[in-house]
């Protein structure tokens, strides 16, 4: 029987300018001081373009959640930063987080669609669905958004958004000059959706892009996150802190994707890793105690305070937390999406390995919620190999503790470990983001229209929606 190949893996690169560890703005070799300097992202950007990867992604929140006098806690909005990326760079994609919350569905729609023609279909949303307190304070509210009511919304939303993308057919656009008719207006319609959340007529006025729709992207962890991601997200990013939950989690999601009559190979699901790569194993926690060594505590036991919903400053930080405190399963999603997430995370780790209050700041800190693994290049390449043979990763979202050299360092030691195993690309192939990730462009669903003398129009397969 011949040798099975082994599957190729997915990478996004999380950009966070200082790098993903709390405490990296205080290092020497941060780039944090450069947040706001567009040609610094542009070089990220660029180096991890250099790495093949498949696309940078940047988060987003609309509010200043981290203490403003300990860590990084704003930057430049990331569907305007993209934008800028998007000239810069000719191949990388270009994943944006836009809340389906406090924005509406046509703004974003267009903003999206435009990214998508800018970038010629390099564009990709992460759908989030946040509203804590922090962001709704922002919005004229004074109490945060239910979880359940977030996911409602969420689902209008994109349904109201493809709608709008899908209000152009592919060949609306005729630019006719000598018979002066710029469109077919037979292939233009409006949306005219009302519903429970939005009213929408339509049509968008962005022409539809070259993917169609942007790629749909998810950070999930929660049962409802789980299932918004298994019915319409084809990327589904996650924070997962051990090969058997990461595994269990990427089985539930693609056969609650199954159940839904979805592709088999669709979500891609990509779990974060923040890799702390040294020349040898030692280096490498050398340089992972250096940054915990720079934590300021005090920041971080409120963080966890908030996360957990109880004051742990009294706490004795050499002893785990007393299981008590720790919130009972069906209390982690009455807070934001955020926060459901990371309370997730951070109490299984409290159980599971019995951490004293002082380590679960640290690993709070060490990768902001994602897995932190460090050791040499062949050891990182090593676990991301494990994951993803046992079926728990399709690829994954780097998360550098440091930028901008973690992701220097991963492109030159990291990525040649990869690609000489057969996991990992050696070279871009031509086509869109969506091309890149195995999925199929939404069709247009307008019937083909009559063919004349002047004009014939071509027909293609049908392709799935999502």
């Amino acid at each position: 029987m011949p040798a099975r190949h082994p599957r190729r893996l997915h990478l996004n690169a999380f950009l966070h300018a200082p790098g993903h560890h709390e405490a990296a703005w205080r290092h020497p070799d941060s780039g944090g001081h450069r947040a706001l300097d567009v040609d610094y992202h542009i070089d990220l950007a660029r180096t991890a373009e250099r790495g093949l990867f498949d696309a940078v992604f940047l988060a987003d929140s609309l509010a200043v959640r981290a203490r403003p006098d300990a860590a990084v806690a704003a930057g430049l909005e990331p569907l305007t930063l993209l934008t800028a990326l998007a000239t810069a760079t000719e191949h990388i994609g270009l994943i944006a987080t836009a809340s389906t919350t406090f924005y509406e569905p046509y703004i974003l729609a267009r903003t999206l669609a435009s990214l998508d023609h800018i970038s010629h279909g390099r564009a990709g949303w992460n759908i989030a669905t946040g509203g804590g307190l922090a962001e709704a304070a922002n919005f004229n509210l004074d109490e945060p958004i239910e979880h359940a009511v977030r996911y409602e919304r969420a689902a209008e939303f994109l349904d109201v958004a493809t709608q709008l993308w899908d209000s152009w057919a592919d060949d609306a656009v005729v630019h006719d000059r000598r018979s002066g008719r710029y469109a077919d207006p037979e292939r233009i319609r409006e949306v005219e959706h009302t519903g429970l959340f939005f009213k929408v007529r339509g049509p968008l006025n962005v022409q539809r892009t070259p993917q169609g729709w942007p790629l749909l992207v998810h950070s999930a962890s929660s049962a409802d996150g789980q299932e918004f991601a298994a019915r319409y997200a084809e990327v589904v990013l996650t924070a997962q802190q051990n090969l058997g939950d990461a595994a269990a989690f990427a089985h539930e999601v693609k056969a609650r994707a199954a159940a839904y009559g979805r592709e088999a190979d669709v979500p891609v699901i990509m779990p974060g890793i923040a890799p702390v790569i040294g020349s040898t194993e030692a280096e490498a926690r050398r340089l992972a105690r250096e940054l915990t060594e720079l934590q300021v505590t005090e920041p971080g036991v409120s963080q966890l305070s908030d996360l957990l919903d109880v004051d742990v400053s009294g706490l004795d930080p050499n002893r785990p937390i007393p299981a008590g405190l720790l919130p009972r399963e069906e209390k982690l999603t009455d807070h934001g999406f955020t926060r459901s997430w990371a309370t997730i995370q951070i109490t299984d780790l409290a159980i599971r390995e019995r951490l004293t209050v002082g380590q679960i700041v640290a690993r709070l800190g060490g990768g902001r919620g994602h897995r932190t693994v460090a050791g040499t290049p062949e050891q990182i390449a090593d676990s991301m190999q494990e994951w993803s043979q046992a079926g728990a990763a399709d690829g994954f979202t780097i998360a550098p503790p440091i930028l901008p050299g973690g992701l220097t360092t991963f492109v030159d030691q990291v990525v040649p470990v990869l690609q000489r195993r057969g996991l990992f690309r050696t070279e871009y192939d031509l086509g869109t983001l969506r091309d890149r990730f195995g999925v199929e462009r939404p069709e247009d669903h307008f019937p083909e229209p009559v063919p004349t003398p002047v004009r014939r129009s071509t027909s293609r397969p049908p392709l799935a929606r999502v």
